[in-house]
């Protein structure tokens, strides 16, 4: 009787417990329920991880995937458009596969799981990893997916066993990174083990243009195997005798840090690959030696191999449909005839349930939801049965309606969900018919992103944003086209501000004493930490921030008579005091500055400053107009205008007017080429192939030249993004990896405004003499080029062209290719300038960091003219006129106490001699600028 009562008490526990639980449930849900109605959407304050990707593949819009391209094909049909990338290489592995990773697989395996792994979520961990999976020859791979709060889910985990070890890749951290990994899953001869890699093969494709190509599933051996069971769970007990909980798999896998539960389920999933491949491998041969004859060596190893291999070859696309929500709502039509036995479904009852699937779909896309957080099918069941006419009796239906269909789920996620409060007075007006069907998507969408919008764009929304411009039009015709244009005005904004926006504080105001205890400067918390670990300060602070100098500094802020550095800055915009978003902003624009000597340049923060994307609009514009200002002035174009090849065009004097073409028209001509040549008219292929042959002396020009001309004048950033765009490929790069020494060696001069020829045996840097028809080969200074120390601009206008010629110029030579340079005059005043070098060999050098399409070239002439004329003096000059243009165009009302027009460049806080006055900065002892200090480390380097 005692333990029958122990027993009825314990009953009596639980069915308490659960009581008082769907009691505690629906009190929650009444008081929701009874809450008033959002003003604003949800995801203002609600910050997923995936809207910190700056680039994502697939988006929620309607569009189709575009897959990633390797090489450009001769026709470009809408088939064509999503070919695999690597259908070749799995192609030949299926008609020859390649077993040497198997047969790597099939030797003796360690399973014993140690305690170590490595946790992967730094890029330069990421490219680490990627260098060791590079020289394997097998490793194992499983992926871990989130789907309940995205709309078509992400990869939120990778994991890849090796032989040696486990790595755990966190993918939110890196997504814009996962592309290193592309090589080495389309490596033909690194063998990938994956289980079940039917969804995992799309996911790599949808999220980061991964292409897995061999691959050995261990899912397909069971198959060919004949396994009573083919899960992973059945095969990690089977032969590793490990017991998984697979309830984790539905865990939410975006949280950082994964508990320790978490992160040994993910590494058990792939680090007992290796090891289960190995002992199905064995098994595949056992059924080999039994089973066939001699002749049909690895014949079933062959067969799992193949099948594996067939998988490599699906590609993701998305499930658009002409009727968003159509196929949803036929779903559960099905289920509401096969549930009751009927043979009919009313119409007031199927139009309501394709409208609410319809917004469904819509509001999943926008806000970046799974279907079942925004509605569930019973909850849209529930509302097309008995249609509420208020907000509160619509959040009763939805609550009811998820608790009775599942209590498990709307016990962890909110009933109704924060989409359908942020949106329940758009939900109300689609129930009481006050929104027709066909206009839910324009109206909607209007109302959720429009110019007075309630929800925030992202990556993720944006396209869809931009679709719905495109159709908006058919709707109502003149208003919609301004408000289309508004839109869009709003979507690039609010990108401009996520992606380009800083992310954290620029100013921390951190403190630095002298060791006498005065103030000398603020600063930041790495340049805190600089001095700290060198052990050349101590922290006498910890809230603010603030450090002791342990030696003497260079000077104190009072010699200089000014307190912009020791004066505490505020993370605003200086113009109009934005406080939400803001960007750096360089008074004096970058290819002037990056020329300046190091002493005007080193730690200089007063040019720099805090502004909002509208006032940055206005400050960049007006920058803009004054550059022409300054190139009118100094005689010196803002762009290049024409280039040659030196090596192939037998440069004529007489000819030297017409030879070259523009840098920006070469590169167009060459891109179009190499991307469409083979497709276009005729007449227009050979207008731009003529281009590019003028560039290269008239000659017949093949692939190879069309690639190196797609490259003259680029610096090393833009060649990199180039390698880096899909859709190109490159012969010559592939061979010669394109690097910027190499770039270097190919051969091009500049004629018209610039002509320059780089040189096969020099690095050395030319500078950029902006003259109509003059060929330069070296580093030469405009004194040797006649200017006149006292006259006001590098080259005079000729009065009867619209070109740019050199004054007085003595000491001329002839150019021809790469001939040596003989002193000659040339017709109508031009002249062709070639110095040469000790030896009597013409010097020939280029800058490669400089691009011909930029404003490089012309910044640099200006300062170095400006250095050479007026000094130091005549660059703090320049700077002064840059500030007044900013203030005139900005008119700042929160600039830093201490900002001055006038402002001569000084330390921060470390402070110099009476040389100050020339703009010349010194350098402390411990500076990394010290002349003393930079020739001591090339000495050791």
């Amino acid at each position: 009787m005692d333990r029958l009562g122990g027993k009825l008490k314990v009953l009596l526990s639980i069915v308490s417990v659960s009581a008082l639980s769907i009691l505690i449930i629906a009190e929650y849900r009444r008081r929701r329920t009874l809450k008033c109605p959002r003003s604003s959407c949800y995801l203002q304050a609600d910050h997923k991880p995936q809207f910190s990707f700056k680039r994502v593949l697939a988006d929620n819009s309607y569009s189709l995937f575009k897959h990633f391209k390797i090489t450009t094909d001769s026709t470009t049909s809408e088939k064509s458009l999503n070919l695999h990338p690597y259908e070749a290489e799995i192609t030949s592995l299926l008609e020859y596969p390649r077993l040497e990773g198997l047969q790597l697989v099939g030797k003796n395996v360690d399973m014993k799981m140690n305690e170590s792994y490595i946790w992967v979520d730094t890029e330069l961990e990421l490219k680490e990893l990627v260098t060791v999976l590079s020289k394997e020859k097998v490793f194992g791979v499983d992926t871990e997916q989130h789907s309940l709060r995205s709309f078509l889910g992400f990869t939120a985990l990778v994991q890849v066993s090796t032989l040696k070890e486990d790595y755990l890749i966190d993918t939110i951290a890196l997504h814009d990174f996962m592309g290193l990994l592309r090589p080495v899953f389309a490596n033909p001869s690194i063998c990938k083990v994956f289980h079940g890699a039917d969804n995992d093969v799309l996911w790599l494709q949808r999220d980061f243009h991964i292409y897995v190509v061999n691959l050995f599933d261990t899912a397909k051996a069971c198959e060919v195997l004949s396994k009573p069971q083919k899960s992973l769970a059945y095969l990690l007990e089977s032969y590793c005798g490990v017991i998984t909980n697979k309830l984790l798999q539905r865990e939410d896998w975006r949280q950082r840090p994964l508990s320790m539960e978490m992160v040994q389920y993910a590494r058990t999933d792939a680090h007992y690959l290796l090891y289960i491949a190995n002992c199905l491998i064995a098994e595949l041969e056992q059924q080999k030696n039994e089973k066939t004859s001699t002749d049909d060596k690895f014949h079933f190893v062959l067969e799992a191999s193949r099948r594996s291999n067939t998988m490599c070859m699906q590609l993701f696309s998305k499930e658009n449909e002409a009727s968003p929500g159509e196929s949803a709502a036929l779903s559960i039509f099905s289920r509401r005839l096969n549930g009751r036995g009927n043979s009919i479904v009313s119409g007031g009852f199927q139009d309501v349930v394709r409208r609410l699937c319809a917004w469904r779909d819509l509001m999943a896309r926008v806000h970046d939801e799974s279907l079942r957080y925004v509605l569930s099918d019973q909850a849209i069941i529930a509302l097309a049965d008995n249609i509420p006419t208020s907000s509160k009796d619509i959040c009763k239906a939805i609550g009811e309606a998820d608790i009775n269909a599942d209590s498990s789920f709307t016990s962890l996620h909110p009933s109704p969900s924060p989409v359908v409060y942020s949106h329940l007075e758009n939900l109300c007006d689609l129930l009481q018919d006050k929104i027709a069907y066909p206009d839910i998507f324009p109206t909607i969408l209007q109302k959720c992103l429009g110019s007075h919008g309630s929800c925030p764009l992202s990556i993720f929304n944006y396209a869809l944003l931009v679709s719905c411009n495109l159709k908006l039009p058919l709707v109502s015709k003149q208003k919609t086209v301004k408000n289309s244009k508004q839109f869009t005005r709003k979507a690039s904004r609010a990108l401009f501000v996520q992606k380009f926006s800083c992310k954290a504080p620029v100013y921390h105001n951190c403190r630095i004493y002298a060791n006498d205890g005065r103030l000398l400067c603020y600063c930041d918390q790495k340049k805190l930490e600089w001095y700290l670990r060198r052990d050349l300060a101590k922290m006498v602070d910890e809230n603010p921030p603030a450090i002791m100098l342990l030696f003497e500094p260079k000077g104190r802020p009072e010699d200089e008579d000014n307190d912009f550095y020791i004066q505490s800055k505020k993370n605003i915009c200086v113009g109009c005091g934005e406080r939400n978003h803001y960007l750096r902003y360089r008074i004096i624009p970058s290819c002037y500055r990056m020329h300046f000597p190091e002493h005007l340049k080193s730690h200089r923060s007063h040019d720099i400053v805090l502004l909002c994307v509208d006032c940055h609009e206005v400050a960049h514009a007006t920058a803009e107009k004054y550059k022409k200002v300054v190139a009118k002035e100094y005689g010196v174009p803002l762009f290049v205008r024409k280039v040659v090849d030196s090596k192939e065009h037998q440069l004529k004097c007489e000819s030297l007017e017409e030879a070259g073409v523009s840098p920006l028209q070469l590169r167009t001509a060459a891109m179009a080429l190499l991307r469409h040549g083979p497709r276009m008219p005729s007449e227009r292929r050979e207008e731009l192939t003529g281009v590019v042959m003028s560039y290269y002396g008239g000659r017949d020009i093949s692939q190879d030249d069309l690639e190196k001309a797609l490259l003259v004048g680029m610096n090393p950033y833009e060649r990199r993004r180039l390698n880096k765009k899909k859709g190109i490929s490159f012969n010559h790069a592939q061979n010669s990896s394109v690097t910027d020494i190499e770039h270097e060696n190919s051969s091009s001069s500049m004629t018209t405004e610039v002509n320059i020829s780089n040189s096969s045996d020099t690095k050395e840097e030319c500078d950029f003499s902006l003259v109509k028809d003059v060929a330069i080969h070296c580093n030469s200074s405009y004194s040797d080029l006649g200017t006149d120390g006292n006259s006001p601009t590098i080259a005079e206008k000729s009065s009867n062209s619209n070109t740019y010629i050199i004054s007085d110029a003595n000491n001329v030579s002839c150019v021809k290719g790469d001939d040596d340079c003989a002193n000659k005059s040339l017709p109508n005043g031009k002249v062709d300038y070639c110095p040469s070098k000790s030896d009597g060999s013409a010097r020939s050098k280029h800058n490669s960091k400089l691009s011909l399409l930029g404003h490089g070239p012309h910044g640099k002439q200006v300062v170095d003219y400006i250095l050479e004329n007026e000094g130091d003096e005549g660059i703090s000059q320049f700077c002064q006129k840059w500030r007044q243009v900013f203030v005139e165009a900005v008119h700042p009302r929160f600039l830093p106490a201490g900002w001055d027009i006038m402002h001569r460049y000084c330390p921060k806080g470390l402070i110099m001699s009476p040389s100050f006055f020339s703009g010349r900065r010194g350098f402390g002892e411990f500076s990394v600028y010290n002349p003393s200090n930079t020739a001591s480390d090339s000495t050791k380097t």
